[in-house]
């Protein structure tokens, strides 16, 4: 198989996964097909490396964060909303509650766009501090604590409502 066949193999695999992550991370469904299409395009021009990866998943998401914490630091004029809130795509309700998830999304929006990365990082992607560190490329105490003011931010967009989240990792504070 040639380099550019394994190339779409992987993007084609991977594509409905990355388009997640990246709403996650800017919660608006074209702008997250813009990051996706720059992060493949950069994945394109460093495919030789890339695939020499020991885990691609993990080098492609690298590239996805940084591609959005830039696009971030751009200026206002860089990033035209056309609408004040874009409209939700539809979304397989897999039994959870639908009402929680708007509201989520809502509030995660409302975070600021390197704590939303954190959040995301590490309880959409699952990954330990020291990778989520990684990723970011920064020390494990800047995870921790943007990781702690990101649920903080959360849980006042939120509101007291919402004393009932579905995922006790969440909700979990170590004494200090």
């Amino acid at each position: 198989m040639s380099p550019d066949d394994e190339y779409t193999a992987y993007v084609s695999g991977r594509l409905p996964w990355l388009r997640r992550v990246a709403y996650l991370l800017c919660q608006d469904w074209h702008r997250a097909d813009d990051l996706v299409q720059t992060a493949i395009t950069r994945l394109y021009v460093k495919w030789r490396r890339a695939r020499a990866a020991d885990d691609l998943d993990a080098y492609v998401r690298v590239i996805l964060v940084r591609v959005f914490l830039a696009e971030q630091r751009g200026g206002w004029f860089s990033r035209v909303r056309v609408t004040h809130a874009p409209p939700a795509a539809p979304a397989k309700n897999n039994g959870g509650d639908r009402d929680l998830a708007l509201d989520l999304r809502r509030a995660l929006s409302a975070v600021p766009s390197r704590q939303r990365a954190t959040l995301v990082l590490r309880f959409h992607c699952d990954l330990s501090v020291e990778q989520t560190a990684h990723v970011l490329g920064c020390s494990t105490g800047t995870v921790k604590s943007q990781t702690a003011r990101g649920l903080a931010a959360l849980r006042a967009e939120l509101g007291p409502s919402y004393s009932y989240v579905p995922y006790p990792h969440l909700t979990h504070t170590e004494e200090r």
